[in-house]
């Protein structure tokens, strides 16, 4: 936050102060401190919504407001853990078909519950969720 003030920066300065205050935010809601995965939740949360309200946007024809969130989005990239590979995610899905005992998609939801915090931010659980179905599925 301080080199963004040095800098002058402020569109990032600005995506700083929001992620600041979401956090800050949810500890005062919920009287506790967060940890690291309740950070990259919250971060992940703000990831989504910026997605959203660019999709709005550009339907709206609001290509300015559109840019802006991109940018956000990009800022909060930054804070978020190294994204999971597509063979890493592979691994972890086999590793939890395994450890569950799952053989059919009606177990998907278990094997969701054992892969979901191991990705926790480092990928996107809807993309997971559909590899995790077409591997049940064959």
């Amino acid at each position: 936050m301080k080199s963004a003030m040095r800098a002058r920066e402020t569109a990032r300065l600005g995506a700083i102060r929001l992620l600041l205050a979401a956090i800050k935010q949810r500890e005062v809601d919920e009287r506790i401190e967060l940890d690291d995965t309740q950070i990259v939740a919250a971060i992940d949360k703000m990831l989504k919504q910026r997605r959203d309200s660019i999709s709005q946007y550009e339907a709206a024809g609001r290509q300015e407001l559109a840019d802006i969130e991109h940018f956000e989005i990009s800022v909060l990239q930054g804070y978020m853990p190294a994204a999971a590979s597509d063979e890493e995610i592979d691994r972890m899905i086999e590793q939890a078909v395994t450890e569950t005992g799952a053989a059919g998609v009606k177990d998907m939801g278990k094997v969701v519950a054992a892969i979901k915090p191991k990705l926790a931010g480092r990928a996107d659980m809807a993309q997971v969720s559909g590899r995790i179905k077409a591997r049940l599925a064959s």
